[in-house]
């Protein structure tokens, strides 16, 4: 398949669109969305399925930074981001993503996608058994508590190609006592940080690589960044929108259910 045909195109295109609306409303990156998708779409070109995996999570990494940085802003003027906590977060996180997109690096696709299966649906079932609403004032203080959720968070996001909301939601909601609206606009700005360092592991553990499709830096693809976060980042903003009028428990049950879909096709269970 040419990477510049219509259908190619147009799916992009739209799940840009999708993922962008997902992510400004469950604060996640969207990468368990994009990068199944972009693996297939690469296979399909041709590419090797080691290959097409690691550029697939490398370009959905570089894709969720402009999505969270859209998102984030729309979940500020509801004052709903709690940015000390999203820099402690953030920055163990981006560090740590740098590090999950080394060891990315070595692993074959295979074990790759079965560990972004289960990391996705032991999230997603966490977060089913957590209520979306809390007091106020029982949000963690413990800093060494949220620069350990950063590490665990980067970590998987620069392994998996996610910005971290799928594994940050969860944390923020069952250890660090959030509710489900700021645990949203918080993963938003931490996504920031997680998917800046993710995406800058690939393009440095990729460069050089030889069979990379055209229009690469690394295993950060340009033309698929281009189609799928120019719609990402408007649809992120209405996504951000629609959350703070949308039942946090409704958020919640659709946040659980479309990670166990994405994190069971990952694992090849259909």
């Amino acid at each position: 398949m040419n990477p510049i045909e219509p259908f190619y195109i147009v799916i992009l295109f739209l799940t840009g669109a999708f993922t962008g609306l997902v992510s400004g409303l469950l604060g996640v990156g969207g990468g368990f969305i994009m990068s199944p998708i972009q693996y297939w779409l690469f296979q399909e070109a041709g590419i090797s399925p080691d290959l097409a995996l690691r550029i697939a999570f490398g370009t959905s990494l570089f894709v969720i930074l402009p999505n969270a940085i859209s998102g984030t802003l729309k979940h500020q003027r509801h004052s709903a981001v709690l940015w000390k906590q999203a820099v402690l977060i953030g920055v163990s996180g981006s560090i740590a993503s740098f590090g999950g997109a080394a060891v990315a690096s070595y692993l074959p696709a295979a074990v790759l996608s079965k560990i972004f299966g289960v990391t996705v649906i032991l999230g997603a079932l966490k977060t089913y058994t957590t209520p979306a609403v809390r007091a106020e004032n029982g949000i963690s203080s413990s800093t060494l508590l949220y620069v350990g959720a950063g590490i665990v968070i980067g970590f998987f996001s620069g392994l998996v190609g996610i910005g971290g909301g799928v594994l940050g939601i969860p944390i923020m909601l069952i250890f660090l006592h959030f509710d489900m609206r700021k645990a949203v606009g918080t993963s938003a700005a931490v996504m920031i940080f997680t998917s800046f360092g993710g995406a800058l592991g690939y393009v440095i553990n990729g460069w050089g690589e030889p069979g990379l499709p055209p229009y690469s830096l690394g295993y950060v693809n340009l033309l698929n960044w281009l189609l799928l976060a120019g719609p990402g980042v408007l649809a992120a903003r209405k996504g951000a929108q629609i959350a703070h009028v949308v039942n946090p428990e409704y958020l919640k049950h659709f946040f659980v259910f479309l990670m166990v879909y994405i994190g069971l096709k990952m694992m090849g269970v259909f």
